[in-house]
């Protein structure tokens, strides 16, 4: 029996032979589409080679696409585990040409794989054509050797594709596998054609027209191929069976869930084995592809999925979680295909177990609510006698009336206790009960209406009321950037000038809404994004920055640069990437340093503010002393350790409690929800799992060593107890190096030594001028001493010694006057001396004078002269200064002239 496994390589390997090159199945979350909620089709990722937006090296493609229908128009969900058929997780087969072959070779193509690869009786196929599509019938006629009973002509759009209302469309050819008359149904395009008997099990698309205004069709330049087959559907043909879910990966994740509920895998609860096996399926991959349960937009979608599957184990009485321990077995069966499933194993059983932990809480107190609220119903006869009741298995039961459950109770079960409405209506419908969604709807308005009174009153608040509003009509923005750099979009509001446009031409700057972006908005520390936006008819947008408005809504802030930006048409949105790997790299650079002062310093080391911005890092602690050069050449020392040691960074969902108690820091100022991010980089140490560990909302490096080179170049207080270390990442903190090593190079050069010489030279040339500084000094002090004597003069009776001694540091001043009284005996000294244009003076009177003459004001007279104000010391020796140094004279002719006056 062919496996799954085998089908899928044995489908690429085929058109491989075939000139076809093998491409990877793109992500669930389709970058090129902003309608899709999720990739649902093979062709998702090709939609712009279609179109001639996109060129790619190859003009054959085969794929094995992973896709779900699960949300918006496309959306299995309520029938997954009740048909033969259904599943929101499925994998789609499929070959392309790009303007290269069409129906003459893509029709051989597929009868040669089906009946000789994998073997398929011809006389069991059948095939659909358009209507009007002869060439088709013609090549089917001759390559397979149908007849025309077994070559079906259908008129309807089931045999007609079209990408939408416009582009590219073309006519279709599907092959049906017959399982026989002993199974009911007929022939595509009869009156049994719902029957199983008929299954289709591939469909050709040739894409050879454009659509044009109503009634417009022309034919296309290069027409192209596009055909996709269903791997479990065709699975079930290969391997014998009727119901995908007794394939063979669907039977051993049935088998696996059996084992953990303790239920017979084909008893009373083989639907809830099927739901939970195909639901293990979807959420895996949707979080493998970075998609994370929340409240809104695709992780809504993602909780909805899990929470039905974790019902459905409830429901099978399992008292503990459930789905995280069949994680290995899916990473068996479809790990070696897809291997981001491997990569993201820890981060889907750890999520899985957390949201089923807490959904069982939820979950017991909701149902016991709603019992009590269905029991109160006016028509349950039996209210208050316990008609309606909970099984042991957590299910409710009730044999009574349908009156439907009043929306207002509903609402209430959301808003107060956070029981889903969707819950609400699963519950009910085990009963035959539904939910008066009007009255729903209406509780919902009504609190929105009472939402937007209370933001409006809110005082500053209210200046950003548009915000307010933007994000009630169009909801929350999905933020992508963690997986991507790149996606389309759906521009959902424009604003210019603080009110909402229609659009906006060139020269205007905006803030522009998305419904879902790459960017990421300023937040914890990080700065937003700049990129550019760019759509129809040559928009260009340059966005500066990015911001979050009310938690969740991304405003892009930016330039038209050339087009006219308009509501509800499409966009690309393509974040800069050299900047956003420059604030990754400083982002995680920040955590390794938090944890390496944390070891250094000590565990009171706590953040208290931080920037990650493309050129630096700036990072603020408590610590109440400076910190050491010796200390930061530890710390930083320790940083680039980390960054060599190129360990993964990892990110896992969590509670911020189990987040903590694994050993998480949260950081200061940050709110936390019911669910945190979690990122942990550095290899284990000790009993932590990482060396790093920290609750974050920011993008990251892939691995440590993706931050290059670190280096600290500033630590200084910025407040009491608050330090703040600043520092580069990468290329900059590399120009930093190179900035301090040319800097020693022309200190070399200068000092003509070799670099690693320069402190030793320069130690040598500073010891060098402390000893010539002493002998100048010596000198200054020998030449003014040994004229002192003969320049000593008689004024009024005194002997003065007045001298302008040029460059003279006024710190020497005092011992020469010193000097200088001393070998003059009895009289007065004036010394003066001019640096930088400035002059210090210095009196000193013999102590037998200062009965008569004070040295203060002396030399406040000698001050007044030269510009100064006041002067001070001792009666026997008083300095002063004044701003005009070229005065020196007259201050000296002043002291002579008090002199004089006192005579």
């Amino acid at each position: 029996m062919a496996s799954s496994n085998d089908i899928r390589a044995a489908f690429l390997d085929y058109f491989a032979r075939n000139g076809h090159t093998k491409v990877a199945s793109s992500p669930l979350v389709p970058r090129n589409d902003p309608t899709l909620m999720f990739t649902n089709a093979g062709m998702v990722q090709f939609k712009n080679v279609f179109t001639g937006q996109e060129k790619r090296p190859y003009v054959r493609a085969a794929t094995s696409q992973k896709c779900v229908r699960a949300g918006g128009k496309h959306n299995d969900l309520d029938n997954v585990g009740y048909t033969a058929r259904h599943l929101t997780f499925f994998e789609m087969l499929g070959n392309f040409s790009f303007g290269d072959y069409f129906k003459e070779r893509a029709i051989p193509f597929a009868w040669e794989l089906l009946t000789k690869d994998y073997g398929l009786p011809k006389d069991r196929l059948t095939v659909t054509v358009f209507a009007e599509d002869d060439d088709a019938a013609a090549i089917w006629k001759k390559v397979a050797g149908l007849p025309d009973d077994r070559i079906i002509r259908i008129a309807t759009s089931d045999n007609f594709w079209r990408m939408g209302d416009t582009g590219p469309c073309g006519p279709c050819s599907e092959i049906f596998y017959d399982h026989g008359p002993e199974v009911p149904g007929g022939p595509p395009g009869s009156a049994l054609e719902d029957g199983d008997r008929f299954v289709e099990i591939w469909n050709l698309v040739f894409m050879q027209f454009e659509e044009g205004p109503p009634g417009t069709r022309v034919a296309l330049p290069r027409p192209s191929i596009d055909t996709g087959m269903g791997l479990e559907r065709f699975a079930t043909i290969l391997q014998g069976k009727h119901n995908i879910y007794d394939t063979d990966t669907f039977r051993a994740l049935i088998l696996a869930s059996a084992e953990a509920t303790g239920q017979d895998p084909d008893g009373p609860h083989a639907v809830s084995h099927r739901v939970i096996a195909d639901h293990l399926r979807s959420t895996s991959f949707l979080m493998a592809d970075g998609v994370l349960p929340s409240n809104e937009g695709r992780g809504y979608v993602l909780r909805r999925i899990m929470r039905r599957a974790m019902r459905h184990a409830t429901i099978m009485g399992s008292k503990d979680p459930v789905m995280n321990r069949l994680v290995p077995t899916l990473i068996r069966q479809m790990g070696a295909a897809y291997p981001e499933l491997v990569r993201a194993e820890t981060l889907i059983a750890e999520t899985l177990l957390l949201e089923e932990t807490r959904f069982k809480t939820l979950l017991d107190r909701g149902l016991h609510l709603l019992a009590e609220e269905v029991a109160a119903l006016p028509d349950n006869p039996a209210s208050g006698t316990g008609a309606i009741r909970l099984s042991a298995s957590g299910q409710m039961t009730n044999e009574s009336a349908k009156a439907p459950l009043p929306g207002q109770v509903a609402f209430r079960l959301y808003d107060t206790y956070g029981f889903p409405l969707d819950l609400t209506q699963d519950a009910l419908r085990e009963q035959g009960r539904s939910v008066d969604l009007d009255g729903f709807n209406l509780a919902m308005a009504e609190q929105r209406t009472r939402a937007r009174a209370a933001w409006a009153g809110s005082g500053d608040a209210a200046t950003e009321r548009v915000w307010f509003e933007i994000k009630e009509a169009a909801g929350a923005t999905e933020f992508l950037g963690y997986a991507t750099e790149t996606a389309e979009a759906e521009i959902m509001a424009i604003v210019v000038d603080g009110v909402s446009a229609d659009s906006a031409p060139a020269g205007t700057d905006l803030a522009i809404v998305l419904n879902q972006t790459p960017f990421y908005g300023e937040s914890g520390g990080q700065v937003g994004d700049g990129g550019i936006i760019t759509g129809p008819d040559g928009l260009l947008i340059a966005v500066t920055d990015t911001q979050k408005k009310l938690g969740d809504l991304f405003v892009h802030h930016g330039r038209v640069e050339a087009g006219v930006a308009r509501l509800h048409t499409p966009a690309v949105a393509a974040v800069d990437h050299p900047r956003r790997t420059d604030i990754r790299a400083h982002h995680s650079a920040t955590h390794l340093l938090h944890e390496a002062l944390r070891r250094k310093l000590g565990t009171h080391v706590q953040q208290k503010g931080s920037l990650n911005a493309p050129d630096r890092l700036r990072f603020d602690v408590s610590q109440p002393r400076p910190i050491t050069a010796d200390e930061l050449h530890w710390v930083e020392a320790e940083v680039n350790a980390r960054i060599r040691e190129n360990s993964e960074v990892t990110t896992r969902l969590m509670t911020p409690g189990a987040a903590v108690e694994l050993g998480a820091m949260a950081l200061f100022g940050e709110k936390y929800g019911d669910e945190v991010r979690v990122v942990a980089m550095g290899e284990p140490d000790g009993n932590k799992p990482a060396w790093s560990i920290e609750l974050c909302g920011g993008t990251h490096v892939r691995r440590t060593g993706d931050i290059g080179y670190f280096r600290i170049v500033g630590e200084a207080a910025v407040a009491a107890g608050v330090r703040r270390i600043e520092a580069v990442t990468g290329a900059a903190a590399e120009a930093v190096v190179a900035e301090i090593q040319a800097r020693l190079n022309a200190a070399a050069g200068a000092l003509r030594t070799a670099p690693a010489e320069v402190p030793d030279r320069i130690s040598t040339l500073l010891e060098d001028r402390r000893r010539l500084e002493r002998q100048m000094a010596d000198l200054r002090q020998k030449l003014a001493t040994g004229a002192a004597a003969s320049a000593a003069e008689d004024v009024g009776g005194i002997m003065l010694t007045a001298r302008n001694l040029g460059e003279v540091p006024a710190k020497d001043l005092k011992a020469l006057a010193d000097s200088i009284g001393k070998q003059q005996g009895s009289g007065v000294v004036a010394l003066v001396s001019e640096n930088d244009g400035k002059a210090s003076i210095v009196v000193a009177v013999s102590p037998d004078l200062t009965g008569r003459v004070s040295a203060v004001d002396l030399v406040r007279v000698a001050s007044a002269a030269v510009g100064g104000k006041g002067g001070g010391g001792r009666p026997d020796l008083a300095q002063a200064g004044g701003p005009d140094g070229a005065k020196a004279d007259e201050a000296l002719a002043a002291v002579r002239g008090a002199l004089l006056n006192r005579a």
